[in-house]
């Protein structure tokens, strides 16, 4: 997962993609993952929750508005974006039907060892690992390790096993909300109005997937 979506992501940034499209592109795992497992996995959605899967995104665009910047779009960093997609869909779609009971500790190892393996090889021959140090870059690099990565994903795995797919991911579309509400506490950034209506779309899509009560998976 984490090679495969992080590199793709970053790489297309890199190649010029903006973060608002990078991330527009990636927030359609919620609508993908609830249209595979409604197909294979016998995962039922109510009308309702489909309509949240669609509002969910539809804030987060509206979040991400003022980033998406089309410019910059080539093919290779559009390929980038949807490798990075299908791979973190694939992964959550993998771990929920074949390993719903894996140990959770052992299941990060093997993640970031797999991500080591695949990654440093690249970082290595394209860049050179050239990087120049500060504690800002510490900082950054702590947070993304220990709550975006290890954290993250350990609270992922958990919710797989105790929920279905679709209604799992549609919190995926929370991320945006909390990198808004992180740039206001640290940088004291404050969002515009359409940023604020966004979050609000985001959050009550988010929770018209999750907590309606005519919602029904086989799988949960």
């Amino acid at each position: 997962m984490h090679a495969v979506q992080l590199g793709g992501s970053h790489y297309a940034q890199y190649l010029g993609m903006s973060a608002g499209v990078a991330a527009l592109i990636i927030s359609c795992q919620p609508l993908l993952t609830a249209a595979v497992a409604s197909r294979f996995l016998n995962e039922r959605l109510a009308p309702g929750q489909w309509a949240g899967v669609l509002i969910g995104l539809a804030g987060v665009t509206l979040v991400v508005w003022h980033k998406i910047d089309m410019r910059e779009v080539t093919l290779g960093s559009l390929v980038g974006t949807l490798v990075a997609l299908a791979g973190v869909t694939s992964a959550t779609l993998y771990q929920k039907v074949f390993s719903p009971r894996s140990d959770l500790k052992a299941a990060a190892v093997i993640q970031f060892a797999a991500s080591l393996a695949v990654l440093a090889p690249l970082a290595l021959a394209v860049e050179g690992f050239k990087f120049t140090w500060a504690w800002e870059m510490a900082a950054a690099i702590a947070f993304l390790v220990i709550f975006a990565s290890i954290l993250g994903v350990m609270v992922l795995y958990w919710l797989l096993r105790h929920g279905g797919a679709a209604r799992v991911t549609s919190m995926m579309y929370l991320p945006p909300v909390f990198a808004v509400a992180l740039e206001l506490a640290l940088f004291g950034v404050a969002p515009g109005w359409l940023t604020v209506l966004g979050m609000a779309v985001a959050c009550g899509g988010v929770a018209m997937t999750v907590w309606s009560p005519r919602w029904r998976s086989s799988t949960s």
